[in-house]
C-alpha cells in the first residue's frame, strides 16, 4: 500500500489526537495501551531461534538440494488448545550456491512450546517436520522427496537472513529502516483499538490438507495421538536386470501382518524415494537405488499373505 507524505501527516496528526484524547478521558485504558504497544514492539524485535536443519531434495520444478530451518520464535501463536490446528510460518525460498554447489534455504517456524514438546519426542519431531515440508510443497507448488536428514549444523544461513525470510521483507534498497518504521506506524494507526499484535501470515494444517496429499501429518500436538505404537515392516527390494544386466524396475515386497485390506495403505511415491504408511501400524520410507517412472509404477495387496508387491519400471 503506498501512502504519500501528506496522507502519512494526516493519518499521524489523527493518531496523536486520538492518543490525547484516550490519556484525558480514561487514563487507565491509555495506560493499558502504552503497556501492550510496548510489549508488542519487543515481540517484533525478537529474533527467531534456530533449532535444526534437515536435507531433503526439491524435485519439481526443478531438482535441487534443499535445506529446511527449523526454529521458534516467539511471534508464532501457539496452538489455543490440544483440538486445533498448529499455526506455522513459512519463510521465502532463498537460492544459494557455495562452492559450485546449488540449493536452496527455507526457512519454517514454530511456536517455542511446540518445538520444545518435540525435543522431548522423537515421533513429535518427526511429524513436525512432515508438517513443514507439506506445506511448502503446498504454499510454493513444490515437490518433495519423503526422505530427510539431520544435519550436523542447526542453522543454513544467518539469523538475520532467516528473520528478513520469515517476515518477507528484504534490505537491499535504499532508506530500508526510514520505510520499516512508516510501515510500523501505519500498521499502528490501523490497529489503533486492538490490542493484539499483527501477526505473521500462517498456514493452519488441517486434518483434510495433510490427507490430500496421502501422508499422515499432525493437526495439533496432543501427547494421546502420538502413533508411539507404528513399527518398520520388514520389507525386500530388488533391481530386476535383463540378460544384459540392464536395470530394468525395482520390486519391493513389503510384508504387514495384521493387514487385510489394501484401503488401509497409504502410498507415495516419487521418483528418488516411497513411503508407505499404516495408520497407528507401520511405516516405511526408503530411497531408491535408481530414479524411476512413477506414472508406470503399480501396486498389489496379496490379502492371504499380508504382503504389498510395489512394481516400479526405471525411468
Amino acid at each position: 500500500m503506498t501512502v504519500s507524505s501528506k496522507g502519512l501527516l494526516t493519518h499521524i496528526s489523527q493518531f496523536w489526537s486520538m492518543l490525547d484524547d484516550l490519556a484525558e478521558n480514561d487514563p487507565e485504558r491509555y495506560r493499558n495501551f502504552i503497556q501492550q504497544e510496548l510489549k508488542d514492539g519487543k515481540q517484533l524485535c525478537v529474533n527467531p531461534e534456530p533449532q535444526l536443519c534437515i536435507q531433503t531434495k526439491i524435485l519439481k520444478p526443478k531438482e535441487k538440494v534443499l535445506f529446511i530451518n527449523l526454529c521458534q520464535w516467539e511471534r508464532i501463536p501457539a496452538p489455543q488448545s490440544a483440538t486445533h490446528p498448529v499455526p506455522i510460518s513459512v519463510g521465502r525460498p532463498e537460492d544459494s550456491v557455495e562452492a559450485s554447489d546449488a540449493y536452496t534455504i527455507i526457512d519454517v517456524a514454530y511456536n517455542p512450546g511446540v518445538l520444545q514438546a518435540a525435543e522431548k519426542d522423537q515421533g513429535i519431531k518427526d511429524q513436525l517436520i512432515r508438517m513443514a515440508m507439506l506445506c511448502i510443497e503446498e504454499r510454493l507448488q513444490f515437490t518433495l522427496g519423503h526422505s530427510y536428514r539431520f544435519t550436523s549444523f542447526r542453522l543454513k544461513g544467518s539469523i538475520q537472513r532467516m528473520k528478513e525470510s520469515l517476515m518477507g521483507i528484504k534490505t537491499d534498497f535504499p532508506d530500508f529502516k526510514a520505510m520499516t518504521r512508516t510501515e510500523n506506524t501505519l500498521a499502528r494507526i490501523r490497529s489503533s483499538t486492538v490490542s493484539e499484535p499483527d501477526h505473521l501470515p500462517e498456514v493452519l494444517l488441517t486434518k483434510k490438507q495433510a490427507s490430500a496429499k496421502g501422508r499422515c501429518l499432525i493437526e495439533e500436538i496432543s501427547s494421546s495421538e502420538i502413533q508411539v505404537g507404528v513399527k518398520k515392516p520388514a520389507y525386500e527390494l530388488k533391481v530386476v536386470k535383463d540378460q544384459n544386466e540392464k536395470p530394468l524396475k525395482i520390486e519391493l515386497k513389503v510384508e504387514l501382518p495384521g493387514i487385510k485390506s489394501a484401503s488401509l495403505c497409504e502410498l507415495s511415491v516419487s521418483e528418488v524415494d516411497i513411503l508407505i504408511e499404516v495408520s497407528e501400524m507401520y511405516r516405511l520410507c526408503l530411497n531408491l537405488p535408481e530414479l524411476i517412472n512413477t506414472e508406470m509404477t503399480t501396486a498389489k495387496f496379496v490379502k492371504n499373505k499380508s504382503v504389498l508387491i510395489i512394481t516400479m519400471p526405471l525411468a
